[in-house]
């Protein structure tokens, strides 16, 4: 496993009762980033659909069927996107909200799921009229000293403060990291795509570099391998590898969660002292032409691409 290398493969988590496919450790592969699937084109010479009349017969033309209903029109938005897209909470407690009756547009209040909030609305939820913000993703190369923790600390600072000549924007960072963990960080204002990754069954994978005070063994690098269980769960590993010339102190694992405690967690059950942890990709985002403490706004693919892993 390379130090900056990246993996994009998108695919579910294993299910408990399943096993991986093979003992042996397998180094990570880089995969293409994969887009939305792109829709198949019609061609303008395809002969129209034949319907069946209700005298048995056949018709030809492609008349709309009556109850199919009319697209949105683009500047219409549901209010519960509306409400996460003012960054107070996500939609499905949006829905909540709005059911509960603490939603008014225009003065009057709204109970109605799908509503749709038009240009010029005024929305109010809870009281307080809200002003949707514009969605920012922000990737940064965290260094040491800063956690994502909102404790005052004199030995630690915020990692908020690398970022916030970024944007304006509320944005908050996806999952946690202590002070002595370094690398990528995304952050954003989007509650939705926050949510998605706090889940536990979430499928995108991570892959960390782990630096051990003393060499990993290989028999526990292949039990590790097979999956460990910790505080009576099942944890399976998708890839671990030494690093590719380096010690075997230095170590590639490659996992699904994005909890940071879990990497340290798998090593100090097999008696090892973790000293460092790297996270050099996350859910196909690399450290490429990424400083450490530097930040850059995501593009647009790799939004499309972090919504559908």
């Amino acid at each position: 496993m390379n130090k900056n290398e990246g993996n994009n493969k998108r695919g579910g988590s294993r299910p408990n009762n399943s096993r991986p496919s093979s003992n042996k450790p397998k180094p990570a592969m880089p995969k293409r980033a994969q887009g939305p699937k792109k829709a198949k084109p019609t061609t303008g010479d395809a002969a129209p659909k034949k319907t069946a009349n209700r005298a048995g017969g056949e018709r030809s033309g492609t008349k709309p069927v009556n109850n199919i209903p009319k697209p949105l029109k683009s500047d219409d938005i549901r209010l519960n996107k509306y409400i996460s897209n003012s960054g107070v909470c996500s939609r499905r407690d949006a829905d909540i909200y709005i059911q509960s009756g603490n939603v008014k547009v225009n003065g009057e209040v709204i109970t109605e799921m799908g509503y749709k909030v038009k240009p010029g609305d005024v929305v109010n939820f809870d009281g307080t009229t809200l002003t949707p913000e514009r969605k920012e993703y922000i990737l940064l190369n965290k260094p040491k000293n800063f956690t994502t923790s909102n404790e005052d600390d004199a030995d630690h600072r915020n990692v908020l403060e690398l970022v916030r000549a970024a944007t304006k924007a509320k944005i908050q960072p996806i999952g946690r990291m202590d002070k002595n963990t370094t690398g990528l960080l995304v952050f954003t204002n989007d509650t939705d795509m926050i949510r998605k990754f706090s889940l536990p069954n979430q499928k995108s994978a991570k892959i960390y570099q782990v630096t051990l005070d003393k060499n990993l063994k290989f028999e526990d690098l292949e039990k590790i391998s097979t999956g460990v269980t910790l505080d009576g769960h099942r944890l399976y590993v998708d890839e671990i590898s030494y690093i590719e010339g380096e010690a075997k102190t230095e170590i590639g694992l490659k996992l699904r969660t994005s909890n940071v405690k879990v990497v340290r967690a798998i090593f100090e059950s097999f008696k090892y002292d973790v000293l460092k942890i790297d996270r050099v990709s996350f859910a196909g985002l690399t450290k490429k032409n990424l400083p450490r403490g530097n930040w850059r706004f995501l593009t647009e693919q790799e939004i499309i691409n972090l919504k559908n892993v």
